[in-house]
């Protein structure tokens, strides 16, 4: 990846990232232009005719690995869309690998929350309510799951600064001193 890719999409997370604090929402002008912006580097990157395969493999690969936490209500839309942005840049392989750490560093970031807010009572009792059926269908008892109303929530997280932290760590990773 090249240096003019890696600032414009720190950049653009940096962005995403103030912008998730400040307000709680990922403008969909900011994904947009990212994507466009990624798109015209790779063309004039020179790389040959790998850059479209490159753009829509990275962008399908960051839309489809966070769609199911979309469905699940476990994010929101701009999230998504922020991470199908990143995977624009980055393509399909460091996306992947955005995405778990991403994930990694949005659970500690809601537990940290949790701990600041004191809902751990609330968190404690979904978790309750959603593995209870889980586990009852494991010894061959049929539960239905009970789906949380939107008040259940222990809290949301601005998962925008998770996604901008995951990506910086593994864009800067090959500037980092090896101490090996």
């Amino acid at each position: 990846m090249n240096l003019a890719l890696q600032s414009m999409l720190l950049w653009l997370m940096a962005q995403a990232a103030i912008t998730d604090l400040a307000l709680r929402r990922i403008p969909n002008v900011l994904v947009f232009c990212g994507l466009l912006i990624a798109l015209l580097l790779h063309v004039f990157t020179g790389r040959g005719y790998d850059w479209l395969s490159i753009w829509l493999s990275g962008l399908g690969t960051g839309f489809f690995l966070f769609l199911p936490l979309y469905m699940l209500r476990g994010m929101a839309a701009g999230d998504v869309k922020l991470m199908a942005m990143t995977g624009a840049f980055v393509g399909p392989a460091l996306t992947v690998e955005i995405a778990v750490l991403t994930c990694l560093i949005g659970g500690v970031l809601a537990l940290l929350m949790v701990a600041c807010s004191g809902r751990w009572r609330m968190l404690l009792r979904n978790l309750k309510v959603m593995a209870w059926p889980l586990l009852g269908r494991a010894v061959g008892y049929p539960l239905e799951p009970v789906p949380l109303p939107r008040e259940a929530s222990a809290g949301g997280i601005p998962y925008g600064v998770a996604i901008a932290l995951g990506t910086t760590a593994v864009v800067l990773q090959p500037h980092w001193p090896s101490f090996a």
